[in-house]
């Protein structure tokens, strides 16, 4: 009986590398872990063939798990934990809109206090020490901040920030020299809210006596021409308050008489002379949660009384004082206090009262 010849290299079959070897027909399939991970479908054991009608493979299930599919899980669970914590932060922190309402246009008045006499003159220093402002404070020292607490809406920070813009406007617009002695402005416009910007740009382009476009409502401001500071130095005094305007904005106040030393720009009988020059600006603010986060402020309106200065001066684009020696025309409304509290004096011209003045024993006239 015929039977299968046994190759002369034994029952082991075929050499390995000959043409017909077993394990050349495989040799470029590789069987690693992660392929036998992937398959799709998986054997039955011996014992499971046993039964009738076994299938001789079953179908592995598209997703298990397996160590391998940790990472992803743990990608999934942490984007929920993202997503939950920023609905909850979204709870508990809703985004506050920027303010919608737009400030009014500021509304001034400017009232020029004429002398009863002469403007006395003489040494700046001793004008100081026999006037009203012997005891006040010089510069940016004279702004006090009064003191400061939370409110029911505001921080205590939110309501220092407040103040210190507000005294930033003040030191800005009454005692730069440069925007004193008509120079550039541009320190005191980007404090003011961008709406307040157009209505700022006319009053110093084209300045009117409208109650809305004079330059002397917004700033101190000199005709170098004809005036020069005789001493740097500005005397100050004055109270500063804050309320709250709704939850939404702090309202400030500012009440401060400046002081200056004036003298001629130019030659003449009295160019040696300095006189004194009473400023006081009552004004109030308005900032709301913008402008306290933009370093900005809304001034609502602006009262200005200064002198001595003529009636007759048109002083919506500058001030111009009545220096040492100088008279203005007779006649005139009841005598002002500029150092008095109370209300400012309604009309377009004061009289300035003698007790506002150096004392005559300390100055020439």
């Amino acid at each position: 009986m015929a039977g299968r010849e046994v190759p002369p290299e034994g029952p082991e079959g075929t050499p390995e590398g000959l043409p017909g070897g077993g394990d050349d027909e495989y040799r470029s399939v590789v069987f690693d872990e992660s392929f036998v991970r992937a398959a799709r479908l998986q054997e039955y054991s011996a014992q499971e063939r046993m039964y009738e009608h076994a299938r001789a493979v079953r179908p592995r299930p598209a997703w298990s798990l397996r160590a391998s599919s940790k990472p992803a899980i743990a990608l999934v669970l942490l984007l929920l934990l993202a997503f939950s914590t920023a609905i909850y932060m979204g709870v508990r922190h809703p985004y506050q809109p920027p303010s919608a309402s737009s400030p009014d246009a500021l509304r001034m008045t400017v009232v020029p206090l004429a002398p009863q006499g002469p403007v006395p003159g003489g040494d700046a220093d001793q004008l100081f020490a026999h006037s009203p402002a012997a005891s006040f404070r010089t510069g940016a020292a004279g702004i006090d901040l009064p003191p400061v607490t939370k409110t029911s809406h505001f921080s205590e920070a939110q309501v220092m920030d407040a103040l210190t813009i507000t005294k930033d406007y003040l030191v800005k617009s009454s005692l730069d020299p440069s925007v004193l002695t008509g120079g550039p402005a541009r320190a005191v416009r980007v404090l003011l809210d961008p709406d307040l910007m157009a209505q700022f740009d006319q009053s110093l382009a084209t300045p009117a006596d409208d109650g809305r476009h004079s330059a002397t409502g917004w700033l101190v401001r000199f005709d170098p021409a004809k005036v020069a500071l005789a001493d740097p130095h500005v005397r100050v005094q004055g109270a500063m308050g804050y309320a709250e305007a709704g939850s939404d904005a702090l309202d400030v106040s500012a009440d401060y008489v400046f002081v200056y030393a004036l003298r001629p720009a130019g030659a003449g009988p009295h160019a040696g002379d300095a006189s004194l020059f009473v400023v006081r600006r009552e004004l109030h603010f308005r900032l709301d949660r913008d402008d306290l986060r933009l370093n900005r402020t809304e001034l609502q309106t602006s009262t200005v009384e200064a002198g001595p200065q003529s009636c007759s001066a048109d002083v919506a684009g500058l001030l111009r004082p009545l220096l040492a020696g100088e008279r203005a025309s007779a006649g005139g409304p009841a005598a002002t206090d500029p150092f008095a509290t109370g209300p400012a004096p309604q009309g377009f011209c004061a009289t300035l009262s003698p007790a506002a003045q150096p004392t005559p024993a300390t100055a020439t006239g």
